[in-house]
């Protein structure tokens, strides 16, 4: 394999990779839709039913452990087969170790979080998961603010 293609399936995989997505609990996380902008305003009140500490996995992207991955899986991927086998062995050593060094990161980097849930004033049940809050209590009145991975429980 020349150095124009290896040097053009490193690029490649490296785009890919990046792309990526891996899943996981993320801030903003919900189990109920939030209060749209034209609801009346006590649907955004609500009573904490239950408070738990727990650790989420920052989102994975490019990185460090991308590159590192990749190259790794590259080299060793490169050391079996031979002729168009070897290419493959290449190229799948390559993709699948900048998806591993990218899952690696992103398993290494966790965040303290909090996930609340709240029984809505307006009946239903939200849970979100959002920066530790020490304000907060079971039984606490509270209100939602935001949408989406930008909803937060913040006392009333």
């Amino acid at each position: 394999m020349t150095p124009l293609r290896i040097a053009a399936v490193f690029l490649v995989s490296i785009a890919l990779a990046g792309c990526a997505g891996f899943g996981g609990t993320q801030y903003g996380e919900q189990s109920a839709p939030v209060a749209t902008a034209g609801t009346p305003e006590t649907a955004r009140y609500g009573t904490v039913t239950g408070l738990e500490l727990v650790q989420v996995d920052q989102d994975a992207k490019f990185g460090v452990g991308t590159v590192v991955g990749a190259v790794a899986g590259g080299i060793l991927g490169h050391q079996f087969g031979g002729g168009s086998g070897k290419t493959l062995l290449t190229i799948g050593g390559t993709l699948a170790g900048a998806a591993a060094g990218t899952a690696a990161e992103s398993k290494l980097n966790k965040q303290d979080a909090q996930k609340v849930t709240v029984d809505m004033q307006t009946g239903g049940r939200l849970t979100i998961v959002q920066p530790p809050d020490s304000r907060l209590w079971k039984g606490m009145k509270v209100q939602v603010i935001g949408s989406g991975e930008t909803a937060r429980v913040v006392p009333r």
